[in-house]
């Protein structure tokens, strides 16, 4: 018998409902070392959490975070929450002892993710805590990282990253948690801006050190609708409406440690884009390109090849692949959730191992460092703004 996890998760909307399908799905498809175990779900409301819980797999619900916390019978405390949240529930949790998974952003404030990456320091190695950027664990993009590690693309020169979205186009949606500052942070700069920086940071193995932004709020009110997992339904002519006190749209312009230079953009009002995330990256002997619409595919391009010009696409579906040997025959791609089986299997080795996980919180900071330094040249006329402690802090591993 293996040791079990005993793993409490709390909130069970979106984000709820892809990480309890890897909590399910992840002992199925790879040997791991311990054997998680869906003890509870917790939300809100005692009829919506008990629900989840049946319809996810959870073996119960409760609404007191800080009582599942508190529990001898978990060792594992996995947030779904807003960001407002992520600091008090991650801080009792390595207090108490737990592990830790939480979502992407860190926080909402470099302040909040400088405590909780000290938390997860001083917790280490009884209590280890990862930082969910799922993106890391495409296929494609792991194998990416494979190559530039092998110099393959040579120097970086330039980092090019989209992350398009549309499902804010339309001015009558309703606000949801996500249109609040005071609960999200930021708007599509945090919610898939901080993908692109993580991505890029981890990909090329080095932080940003400074940037210049603009940030941009096309709807500055929408009408309210009832809300269930962070989107709501569409509200009745003449419903009141509320202020959008999030940005819309995310611009910037950033240099990495080694000299390359990097152009980003981040919008949830890409008509036609439903969820394009997507990098570029230009060596001084080779490319790459990535979209996660085409998420079984890596475009790669060598320059030592005169007679074979033009990227060739590369089918991430061999045994070889990150990951994919775990899963179909080669040419049977892998879907978005996906990403989150693979967080949860490394996750659950390095629990096992008492190794450090990878996104680490510290990592986490990194990014929250950068999106602090965008909002502040964004607010200051876009003015070129250095990171903090790039070069020695919030690492990209």
């Amino acid at each position: 018998m293996k040791p079990p996890l005993r793993v409490a998760m709390i909130g069970h909307a979106f984000m709820g409902a892809a990480h309890s399908q890897a909590w399910r799905t992840a002992p199925h498809f790879f040997d791991l070392p311990l054997d998680p175990e869906m003890a509870v779900v917790v939300g809100r409301d005692h009829q919506r959490a008990a629900d989840a819980a049946a319809r996810l797999g959870w073996a119960e619900s409760v609404t007191d975070w800080r009582e599942v916390v508190a529990r001898d019978d978990i060792d594992l405390i996995d947030i779904c929450t807003p960001g407002d949240t992520h600091e008090a529930i991650a801080l009792a949790a390595l207090a108490a002892g737990k592990h830790v998974l939480c979502e992407k952003p860190l926080a909402n404030s470099v302040g909040a993710a400088e405590r909780m990456a000290q938390a997860a320091r001083q917790a280490f190695p009884a209590a280890v805590a990862m930082c969910g950027f799922s993106y890391r664990r495409s296929p494609a993009l792991a194998f990416a990282r494979e190559l530039i590690a092998q110099g393959r693309l040579g120097e970086i020169r330039h980092v090019r990253g989209q992350y398009l979205q549309d499902w804010l186009s339309d001015a009558e949606t309703p606000l949801t948690w996500r249109l609040d500052k005071s609960k999200a942070g930021s708007g599509a700069l945090g919610d898939i801006g901080a993908h692109l920086i993580d991505t890029a940071q981890w990909l090329i193995g080095e932080n940003i050190t400074g940037v210049s932004s603009v940030l941009h709020t096309f709807v500055p009110e929408r009408p309210i609708g009832e809300e269930s997992g962070g989107l709501s339904s569409r509200a009745p002519g003449g419903a009141r409406r509320g202020p959008v006190t999030v940005d819309d749209a995310a611009l910037f312009t950033a240099r990495f440690v080694g000299g390359a230079i990097g152009i980003f953009e981040a919008t949830r009002f890409a008509l036609g884009r439903r969820n394009a995330n997507r990098i570029e990256i230009n060596g001084s002997r080779g490319s790459l390109s990535y979209d996660f619409e085409r998420m079984n595919e890596l475009e790669f391009y060598e320059s030592d090849a005169p007679a074979e010009q033009g990227f060739r696409r590369i089918q991430m579906t061999e045994p070889e692949h990150p990951y994919a040997a775990h899963w179909w025959p080669p040419g049977h791609g892998l879907g978005y959730e996906h990403l989150f089986t693979h967080q949860v299997v490394d996750l659950i080795e390095a629990i096992a191992t008492e190794d450090q996980p990878r996104p680490s919180f510290d990592d986490a900071l990194g990014v929250q460092r950068v999106l602090d330094a965008i909002e502040r040249s964004a607010a200051d006329r876009s003015i070129w703004t250095p990171i903090d402690d790039a070069e020695s802090s919030g690492g990209p591993a």
